[in-house]
């Protein structure tokens, strides 16, 4: 595997990702940020931020096993989020839960949660933008 993560001692362990990401392999896979589209372009889940996250996962399993990898291999997310604000946190994590029971597993790499006024298109609520690295 590619990917070692760790949350070293001095730092907050932060039971939703790890703080640090050891990356050894040899070729690095940069996902676009996805957002809500199923594969024919139709947003899923509208208005819904829970299964707005689960359908960016999705995709981002899409995108990497379209090269080989998996969400094992990821070394780093960022997560766009219209409007941000803490109570938004349960649905967020929600789909992060539904995502990982679909795919067998959840992605736990170092993750940058950012707030914007808006994304692409008004009916999008998220976006996640992927880095990992493959053997």
């Amino acid at each position: 595997m590619a990917i070692t993560l760790v949350n070293p001692s001095g730092l907050p362990k932060i039971d939703v990702y790890r703080q640090v990401s050891v990356a050894t392999g040899s070729k690095l896979v940069f996902v676009a940020g996805q957002v809500a589209w199923d594969a024919d372009g139709v947003t899923v889940g509208e208005g819904d931020l829970a299964a707005q996250v689960e359908q960016c996962c999705l995709n981002v399993a899409t995108a990497l096993a379209e090269v080989g990898g998996t969400l094992q291999d990821l070394a780093k997310l960022t997560v766009y989020v219209v409007d941000w604000t803490p109570d938004k946190m349960p649905k967020l994590l929600e789909g992060i839960d539904r995502a990982a029971a679909r795919l067998g597993g959840a992605p736990v790499p170092p993750a940058s949660l950012i707030g914007v006024a808006a994304l692409d298109v008004p009916e999008h609520l998220v976006e996640v933008e992927a880095t990992a690295v493959l053997d």
